[in-house]
C-alpha cells in the first residue's frame, strides 16, 4: 500500500492563531507579549509595564 501524506499547511488559516502555553506553568498564552516572551506577567521574571513587583519583608533566620 502507498502511504498517503497531507501536504503541509503553508500558514494557520486567518482568524486562527497557533496557541502558545507558559514555558513554566503550562498555561495557555492569551496576551501579545506574553506570547512573544513564552511566558505568562506572573511566571515572567522580568517586570513589565502594568504589572506590579511585591517584594515582602521576611523576618532573619534564627540563629544567624
Amino acid at each position: 500500500m502507498p502511504i498517503q501524506r497531507q501536504e503541509a499547511l503553508a500558514e494557520h488559516p486567518s482568524g486562527l492563531r497557533r496557541k502558545v502555553w507558559c514555558r513554566r506553568c503550562g498555561r495557555e498564552l492569551k496576551d501579545a507579549d506574553s506570547r512573544s516572551r513564552r511566558m505568562g506577567p506572573e511566571c515572567d521574571p522580568e517586570t513589565r509595564g502594568g504589572h506590579e513587583r511585591r517584594d515582602v519583608d521576611q523576618e532573619p533566620i534564627p540563629g544567624l
